[in-house]
């Protein structure tokens, strides 16, 4: 899921145009709502519903919104078919096909854990979201620090995905997650995109894919939760750390304010930050911030 100009349409499907319909295009078939119920939502486990739209904006804008409004519980689940105003960090925004990828946001509320650690959400969607594709795809996606979701196209690295997360009340966070699926080649809104089918997936059926991922994310989500946010008790700093793309690269932070930093990126430290080492010998810690890799691992 790329970031993407809302209003530019160009080479984006309209299944209402030349008097199509949702079913027009049998590669991408709608996502079975009900079944998706009976296997994730049970007593006792995190998710506590899931609602399928067609069409909306931003399932974070619309999550966000159902929480201020007192109508979502911790582990309710928002997918959409289509955004077509989906938001990604720095407000930017995209749009895709409809049903060519798994757009989808989570409500969380980590209660008893220290609100300093709630910056591990993103990282830990991240890892849920790599480990639940490596299983249900056969594919590996690589973490570019902090939220960007990469795969291998041919010999090139690609962005298949993104994960944003945005406070929700005071004791709620929204987590959004964009996986392109089968997105093609003449879709993507620039070449630097990709998918998982352009990745070479052992399936695209978005169905056992969003169950895989949601059920990584319940396990990953369980295990912080228990070890109280500490990510270093839990696994999850050390499996992030193993699965990053940004790690051992030289890369240029651009920071806020105008202000860049390049070096070295060496660790992600028990705060999730991204720790630079200077070529002035300083191990400066990133914790916002547009990363640009400048040559490869």
């Amino acid at each position: 899921m790329m970031s993407r100009d809302a209003s530019d349409d160009n080479g984006r499907r309209n299944d209402d145009e030349g008097g199509g319909s949702r079913w027009s295009d049998l590669d991408r078939p709608p996502l079975n709502a009900a079944a998706l119920r009976r296997a994730l939502v049970r007593e006792g486990g995190l998710w506590s519903g899931i609602e399928v739209v067609q069409r909306t904006g931003s399932t974070n804008t619309d999550l966000v919104a159902l929480t201020a409004a007192g109508r979502a519980a911790e582990g309710a689940v928002v997918v959409a078919e289509e955004q077509n105003a989906g938001r990604g960090r720095l407000d930017r925004t995209w749009t895709a096909p409809a049903r060519s990828g798994l757009f989808f946001s989570v409500l969380l509320r980590p209660v008893g854990v220290p609100v300093a650690r709630w910056g591990w959400l993103p990282l830990l969607a991240g890892v849920a979201v790599a480990t639940g594709l490596a299983r249900a795809a056969g594919v590996d996606t690589a973490l570019k620090w902090p939220n960007d979701l990469l795969v291998t196209v041919g010999e090139q690295e690609r962005k298949a995905g993104g994960i944003l997360a945005e406070r929700a009340g005071e004791d709620g966070v929204v987590v959004g997650i964009g996986i392109n699926v089968t997105l093609r080649e003449d879709e993507l809104p620039v070449p630097t995109a990709g998918s998982l089918a352009l990745a070479g997936a052992h399936t695209t059926d978005r169905d056992p894919l969003l169950r895989a991922v949601l059920r990584s994310l319940e396990d990953w989500y369980g295990r912080w939760r228990a070890a109280g946010g500490d990510p270093a008790a839990c696994g999850l700093q050390e499996t992030y750390a193993a699965g990053s793309a940004t790690l051992g690269r030289l890369v240029r932070a651009e920071l806020p304010g105008d202000r860049s930093v390049t070096g070295e990126a060496v660790a992600i430290d028990g705060d999730g930050r991204l720790v630079l080492a200077t070529q002035d010998g300083v191990q400066e810690p990133v914790g916002a911030g547009d990363i640009v890799h400048l040559r490869p691992a």
